[in-house]
């Protein structure tokens, strides 16, 4: 699943990423690494594969504002392709891997810590919407896991998620809530990236029914931009 060339980041390599994307000159307003890593998750659970000019333009700026072209650019592309090849193995396999979510030393409380990441899976679901526009009763929950870490007044258009989240207990603490995380992706997976098992011998396989029933709604998280 991955490329051969690609390897997994280093945390000098995460280092660079972020002084890439920390350089970018204004107006752009580029995704931390935080929200980065949170919009690569939110890229790889689509339903239908994006092509990676599809969501590499907003990596440096939200709002999908070309960069200024050069190897700058090209290396910071070429760090985000390889964390982006390293989420989808691990999402194809449903292996744990270590979202990038750092415990901020001001943050009040868990959620707060969270919220760059989340903010950063919500802007890509503001850009492909597919994945929210799905009629399925199981990503209501992994949804609400995740959407749990913003201000309900945040979440517009989104009652039934909004119920489901009122009936979670808090994570006890920052690693607990990485847990969850992790988890919410793998069954968000389990739906848009489903792993069809091998048909017994004999036999001719099936067409795959999508699911039905009430959606979810839509949450926003108004712009996802992360402060520079």
């Amino acid at each position: 699943m991955t490329p051969p060339n690609s390897k997994p980041l280093t945390d000098a390599d995460i280092e660079r990423l972020e002084a890439l994307l920390d350089a970018l000159p204004e107006p752009l307003q580029p995704l931390d690494v935080s929200a980065l890593d949170g919009y690569l998750c939110g890229v790889l659970l689509q339903p239908r594969r994006l092509l990676a000019e599809q969501w590499l333009r907003f990596v440096a700026d939200v709002d999908g504002r070309p960069a200024p072209a050069g190897p700058a650019l090209d290396e910071l592309h070429a760090l985000a392709l390889r964390r982006h090849a390293e989420i989808n193995t691990a999402i194809a396999y449903r292996n744990w891997f270590d979202p990038w979510i750092y415990q901020l030393d001001d943050a009040d409380g868990t959620s707060e810590s969270m919220l760059p990441w989340v903010a950063g899976f919500a802007a890509a679901m503001d850009h492909f919407p597919a994945l929210m526009d799905m009629d399925a009763p199981d990503l209501v929950e992994p949804l609400a896991l995740v959407y749990m870490h913003f201000d309900p007044e945040d979440l517009e258009d989104a009652d039934t998620l909004l119920e489901v989240i009122e009936t979670l207990e808090p994570p006890g603490d920052l690693g607990e809530a990485v847990q969850d995380l992790v988890r919410a992706l793998m069954l968000m997976a389990d739906v848009t990236r489903p792993r069809t098992p091998p048909p017994r011998a004999g036999q001719r396989p099936g067409l795959a029914r999508r699911p039905g029933g009430p959606g979810s709604g839509r949450p926003r998280s108004g712009s996802g931009r992360q402060p520079r």
